[in-house]
């Protein structure tokens, strides 16, 4: 699964992209797939995490985008005959890569920024299976695997029955979003307007956002993640989504939704896709229709908001999807045998291949008594070894009482150093670490 590098993986607050990923790629796991998440390394993940750069270039504004970029979608591909699939979520630079590995790739679009990155979708249209995240994103010009909507965690946005008097407006400062339809629709129809998003073009806030934001009837937030956003969500009146572009989806509308609180939005890209109109807000077509349904709002029944999402717009239904696509691409794939992979570490380490000879695999499983008294399972899967070597291990001493190895519950992927023959086994530390601890418990052991 390979995510964004703009936010973390999930974002603190914005960063739909990683939060997508992030929702599918929890779900599969929990669903019994074995996923390593390519992402910043202080990303959290039930999975495997593995990635070159500390955090988001977004966060940290001495990354240098392009630079690490490049080196983050290289790190997945180097390694690219360990899976059986490559999801990417990182845009257009995976698409270079595509050609160069045998392992099939998924990319879901996100969204296009411009016509003028289409050639390059055009250009890997017959080797990379292209998801649309709505059909009213698809574009003529390239062939699509499925259209897979996203899916959220319903259980992070409690119902609310009631709602609050306040409208909302829930998205980028942008003129995309349509902020400044929202607050004119606010003022004139007297209601308090909570603004929450981040103010991503500062020109257009300056002129069309500001001036109206006074602390009391117009208000703005900032970015807002977790139980902040789901709160805010849930004790709005409605959603205002007058957007200025056609949005190729639309996660604040389905986490409204799921909140019980009905969205009103121009009948603009996947809105007609999302919104039930008169059953889970109104779809209008100007700014007048959009006053009018402001006062239509007490029509719309909350429960019934909830009901759509739940059926619609689970993280269930979106990992159903894309398993069920994985399926079919490795059906029709020619049939190949992934490599074990090893445990991601800090330092640069030598992942090529051994010899042919050192081909199969063996493994072994047992337990450890650690020091606290607890008992640690341990499962010690052999990669591309010879059956000597693996017999020569077992005859070693067990696995030493220390600290290093409480936590340890898979050897594996030995790589040879094609100069020495000097075999390295690396360790994964057990999933549910931090990944401080992660940094500390991953250990590499040197058989002489």
């Amino acid at each position: 699964m390979l995510s964004s590098i703009s936010w973390r993986t999930p974002p603190h607050g914005y960063g739909p992209w990683e939060q997508v990923t992030s929702h599918l790629t929890e779900a599969l796991v929990a669903k019994g797939v074995d996923v390593t998440l390519f992402a910043t390394q202080d990303s959290m993940t039930s999975g495997h995490l593995a990635g070159p750069v500390a955090r988001g270039y977004s966060e940290d504004r001495d990354i240098d985008a392009k630079t690490w970029e490049l080196l983050h979608v290289a790190h997945l591909f180097e390694r690219a005959d360990e899976f059986d699939i490559i999801h990417n979520h990182a845009d257009i630079v995976p698409l270079a890569f595509s050609r160069l590995v045998d392992t099939p790739v998924v990319t879901t679009i996100h969204g296009f920024s411009s016509e003028r990155i289409l050639p390059i979708f055009r250009s890997y249209d017959d080797r990379v299976a292209y998801v649309a995240i709505s059909d009213a994103d698809r574009h003529p010009d390239l062939t699509y695997a499925a259209t897979i909507h996203h899916g959220i965690n319903i259980d992070d946005f409690p119902f609310d029955p009631v709602g609050g008097p306040n409208l909302l407006f829930f998205g980028r400062i942008h003129p995309d979003k349509g902020a400044s339809d929202a607050i004119r629709a606010a003022m004139a129809t007297g209601h308090r307007l909570e603004m929450a998003g981040i103010i991503q073009d500062h020109d257009y806030h300056q002129r069309e956002v500001a001036p109206f934001i006074d602390g009391d009837r117009i208000v703005h937030v900032g970015v807002v993640g977790g139980s902040h956003r789901a709160a805010l969500l849930g004790r709005s009146r409605a959603l205002l989504h007058l957007i200025g572009f056609d949005e190729p989806f639309g996660l604040s509308v389905v986490e409204a939704m799921a909140c019980g609180t009905p969205v009103i939005a121009y009948r603009r890209g996947s809105m007609a896709e999302l919104i039930d109109d008169g059953v889970t807000g109104f779809l209008v077509d100007s700014f007048d229709e959009a006053i009018a349904a402001i006062g239509r709002i007490g029509e719309i029944d909350r429960a019934a908001c909830r009901k759509a999402a739940t059926a619609r717009f689970g993280v269930e239904r979106m990992a159903e999807n894309y398993i069920a696509l994985y399926e079919d691409l490795i059906r029709k794939a020619p049939r190949r045998t992934p490599k074990s992979h090893p445990a991601e570490t800090n330092s640069a380490v030598d992942t090529r291949q051994p010899p042919a000879y050192a081909a199969g695999a063996w493994g072994k499983s047992g337990s450890v008594t650690g020091k606290d008294g607890h008992v640690r399972s341990f499962d010690i899967a052999f990669s591309w070894m010879d059956k000597g070597l693996v017999e020569a291990l077992e005859k070693m001493a067990p696995i030493p009482d220390r600290q290093a190895f409480y936590d340890l519950y898979c050897l594996s992927h030995v790589a040879t150093y094609h100069q020495a023959f000097k075999p390295r086994i690396y360790a994964r530390s057990m999933a549910g670490c931090d990944a401080a601890e992660v940094d500390r418990e991953q250990k590499e052991i040197r058989i002489g």
